[in-house]
């Protein structure tokens, strides 16, 4: 046990160490930028945690993030860079701006059928993705930034074409969708409880996938090493589908969400970079969806209380994710400092063997 556990602390003392002196590197440029330090990081609390409404819209941050985070984490565990989860999360937004739009029914089941296709339009533009690396040896990494240029491309000729507001075309997006289909919310903390319900339910769900199912571990082993998992008579080229299928539905999710719980139309810019955003989340959390989780509610809390940055110190809202940024990039470089020690370790090892 003891040994398990400097193991462990091992293997996260170098990111502990990334911590403070990301900090440090933040502090330091908010004294190039005439910023008093405390006095930011009071407002960074204070704009995101400081009142029940602003926990709220710090939580309404989190939901949509959590779940493009579950879904990178499964196309991550398959190898699998799905630098797409944005067109994916724009996609599912279309699907379920259609429904909003189109659908006449009881508020409850257009409700329910936006999340169905959000889910099915997100994992219908991976699925593509999908085809295009299995079948068509394309990299997913150009695939994906394509197909998200697609679906970028696609909300704006819809927000100015088709789904125009009644005589006129802005990029304020479309007219809002009726009141009675707006995702339920809580009013005292502006929150919704079905797009948290769903972040928690997409971490915990991928979790449990991976760790505790023969799916989950047939993933892992495809991610490990296709060529040795084949030969042990996992189907790699469909499980890998199944990753692209997955994690595309797990962020047309998120697009719902942003679409029927925030914005209540469709807008250009309706993911808001929370793809993105989530790759940098998952890899300061070394693909674990566990970790992924707080560190995402973390991301939130900066992301929502560095709008007090503009409003109170004159400082750009941008100011937080370049923290983010520098954060992202102090653990990536201490955990390539310490894969380099271990290379070394290795190679003394085998020549003193």
């Amino acid at each position: 046990m003891i040994t398990r556990a400097a193991e462990t602390l091992g293997t996260l003392a170098p990111r502990l160490i990334a911590v403070p002196v990301a900090l440090a590197v933040g502090l330091l440029l908010l004294w190039v930028a005439d910023a008093p330090p405390l006095q930011t990081l009071r407002l960074l609390i204070e704009g995101s945690l400081g009142s029940q409404q602003r926990i709220g819209d710090t939580l309404m941050v989190w939901a949509p993030l959590a779940l493009a985070c579950a879904a990178l984490v499964v196309t991550f565990t398959a190898g699998l860079w799905n630098i797409g989860v944005e067109g994916q999360i724009v996609a599912g937004a279309i699907a379920a701006t259609w429904v909003a739009r189109e659908l006449s029914a009881p508020p409850a089941v257009v409700m329910a059928s936006m999340l169905v296709a959000g889910t099915a339009g997100g994992a219908a533009w991976a699925g593509l993705l999908g085809v295009l690396n299995v079948r068509g040896g394309v990299h997913e990494i150009f695939g994906g930034l394509g197909l998200t240029f697609v679906a970028t491309g696609a909300v704006i000729y819809l927000v100015l074409g088709p789904w125009k507001r009644a005589g006129v075309a802005s990029t304020s997006g479309t007219d809002l969708f009726p009141r009675e289909v707006w995702f339920p919310t809580m009013a005292a903390l502006r929150v919704s409880p079905l797009a948290v319900g769903l972040g928690v339910i997409a971490v915990v769900g991928v979790f449990l996938l991976l760790r505790r199912t023969r799916f989950g571990l047939r993933l892992r082993a495809t991610g490990q090493g296709r060529a040795a998992a084949a030969r042990l008579g996992v189907p790699t080229e469909r499980y890998l589908m199944y990753a692209f299928l997955l994690s595309g539905a797990l962020a047309g999710i998120a697009g719902a969400v942003l679409v029927g719980a925030q914005h209540h139309k469709l807008v250009p810019s309706v993911s808001g970079g929370y793809g993105f955003l989530g790759i940098l989340v998952v890899l300061l959390a070394s693909y674990r969806i566990h970790w992924a989780a707080p560190i995402a509610l973390f991301f939130a809390i900066i992301a929502n209380g560095s709008v007090q940055l503009q409003l109170r110190l004159d400082l750009h809202s941008s100011l937080g994710g370049v923290f983010q940024g520098v954060l992202v990039l102090a653990v990536l470089l201490a955990g390539g400092w310490q894969m380099r020690r271990a290379r070394e370790r290795d190679r003394k090892a085998a020549a003193r063997a």
